[in-house]
């Protein structure tokens, strides 16, 4: 018989997609009331690398990558994801997403990302939420998978990644 354990405590990452007429701001005074300080942070950048978000959120979108300083339990993802979705219809137009907010963790050994939707890939953990291993960490890189999003494979993202990953493993260590 296998003894249960615990995982240690993950950092908590965010990608936030938006158009330019979202306050920007105003999200971030709320992400960082709920989850705490901003530890690192990549972007904005020009979100070019697919059309799937052209219909509902129109051209010239951004995308902007964030971790936080404050450690999360990994099964709080279903929670945080729910409320990042309030986000969204909060500040969605005419029923149409203004902002695309998707929450994560960050451990030693992967980037794990919340969804709505179930695919085979993804493993059901709450409130109609699903997670997914989008990168893992092996002989000193993250490595894809062939459902990884082309903007999670890019040598830009792959770096701030590490940095957070980085950071991540020093608190571990007690550093």
């Amino acid at each position: 018989m296998g003894i249960p354990t615990y995982p240690s405590k993950a950092t908590l990452f965010i990608a936030f997609l938006f158009r330019d007429a979202v306050k920007v701001d105003e999200i971030m005074i709320l992400l960082q009331e709920q989850f705490g300080s901003v530890d690192c942070s990549y972007g904005p950048i020009p979100f070019s690398f697919t059309d799937y978000y052209r219909s509902e959120m129109g051209d010239d979108l951004q995308k902007l990558y964030l971790t936080f300083a404050r450690p999360i339990q990994r099964d709080d993802l279903a929670v945080i994801k729910t409320y990042t979705n309030e986000l969204e219809q909060r500040y969605g137009r005419a029923g149409s997403r203004m902002v695309n907010i998707d929450p994560g963790y960050i451990t030693r050994d992967k980037l794990v990302l919340a969804s709505t939707k179930d695919f085979y890939h993804r493993i059901y953990l709450s409130q109609g939420i699903f997670a997914e291993v989008t990168l893992h960490y092996r002989k000193g890189l993250f490595r894809f998978f062939s459902w990884t999003y082309p903007d999670y494979k890019t040598p830009a993202f792959l770096a701030f990644l590490s940095k957070a990953r980085a950071r991540l493993v020093k608190d571990l260590r007690g550093e």
